[in-house]
């Protein structure tokens, strides 16, 4: 695509008021942006029932084009791209959507949208449970090749995208924000290596700031792109079943992971999985619904034997006498025959290596 259509482009997606829902009519009245703003100084676009606001933009739109060409430079001295409508490069299932983004920027590995991905969502203030499963099934997926898709949120998104990194795999942030702004602040390393080995995704122009009437938007990207959506954690009444439900508008599958029936926090999985959700206890479960590998379950059954092969024989005979109930670390030094500094010792290269919890109460659980 020429860098003036991308100019055209981004300057009909700067015009004051005009929606994504406007843009398409136009777009399937007069074929192109240029044929619009064509359409709008002949006046020929007036019989639009176009508002007045939106109708002064189309008639003015040099400025929105210098606006469109500065924007556009900032993002190729930042190795950044704006994807429009169409553009080979956007890719066909966000087209798919019923409301996919007139023009999208992205940062990174831009080869990852054609990828086969799956989202990964939940609360921003997800328990230990919700961060492991997350980050563990993050991790399953994306050594199976399955791109993991979030939205750099604290909680869950956080620990999804960990996941897929700690294993060199591939994952998609989706921003409710400019490029060029990191939000959550304390998510800058995320953010930092997303963008380096990842790929950074919003519709927003350089500079826009996080505003929270933004994510519910940015949401229906999170559920375009991908195949499925994993909800890991969440409320009743919360952002990721609002993706839930956008994907299952758009005939993607969805996957919700039980939680504690006594929690809050997965009130929204639960209800999920009472609607018809599919219930999620790994990343096998998921592949065999969307037949992406038959590997998965060797990928983690790999996993666990090479963990496992790196400890000693006291340390893997008492992680072998924990289980994933808590028991007191009382019990524990009865129940293994060990003396308490031993044990101390060993749960401690336990915890280090992602393998037990320590809970409050001096009360121990297997995570592995």
């Amino acid at each position: 695509m020429s860098e003036s259509s991308v100019i055209d482009w981004m300057a009909l997606s700067f015009v004051p008021g005009l929606g994504g829902k406007g843009t398409r009519q136009l777009l399937t009245r007069y074929g192109t942006p240029n044929e619009i703003f064509v359409a709008a100084r002949d006046g020929r676009a007036k019989k639009d029932l176009i508002r007045k606001n939106v109708l002064n933009g189309l008639l003015h739109p040099d400025p929105l084009r210098e606006k469109a060409e500065s924007e556009l430079k900032r993002l190729q001295r930042g190795g950044a791209k704006a994807l429009c409508l169409d553009d080979v490069e956007y890719p066909q299932i966000l087209q798919e959507i019923a409301d996919p983004p007139i023009v999208f920027y992205v940062q990174g590995r831009i080869e990852l949208l054609t990828t086969l991905c799956l989202a990964m969502v939940g609360s921003r203030t997800a328990t230990s449970y919700g961060k492991r499963c997350s980050f563990t099934l993050a991790r399953d997926l994306a050594t199976a090749g399955i791109t993991v898709v979030s939205g750099l949120a604290s909680g869950v998104d956080s620990e999804a995208h960990g996941g897929a990194l700690s294993v060199q795999g591939a994952t998609i942030g989706v921003l409710g924000c400019g490029l060029d702004v990191v939000y959550p602040k304390h998510n800058s390393k995320l953010y930092d290596q997303i963008r380096r080995d990842g790929l950074l995704v919003t519709e927003y122009p350089l500079g826009t700031k996080p505003d929270g009437f933004r994510f519910p938007a940015r949401n229906r990207i999170i559920a375009g792109l991908s195949r499925g959506v994993v909800v890991v954690e969440a409320a009743r009444k919360s952002g990721s079943l609002i993706t839930a439900e956008m994907a299952i508008d758009e005939g993607r599958d969805v996957f919700a992971v039980p939680g504690q029936i006594d929690s809050l926090k997965s009130d929204g999985t639960h209800w999920l999985l009472q609607q018809g959700a599919q219930l999620v206890q790994s990343a096998a479960d998921i592949c065999a619904e969307i037949g992406a590998g038959s590997s998965v379950k060797q990928v983690e059954e790999g996993s666990q034997e090479r963990i496992l092969s790196m400890l000693d024989p006291i340390s893997a005979e008492l992680l072998a006498a924990i289980d994933v109930y808590p028991c007191s670390r009382n019990d524990l030094i009865a129940k293994s025959g060990l003396g308490s500094a031993k044990v101390a010792e060993v749960l401690l290269l336990l915890e280090l290596e992602g393998l037990v919890e320590i809970l409050p109460g001096d009360e121990v659980r297997r995570i592995l």
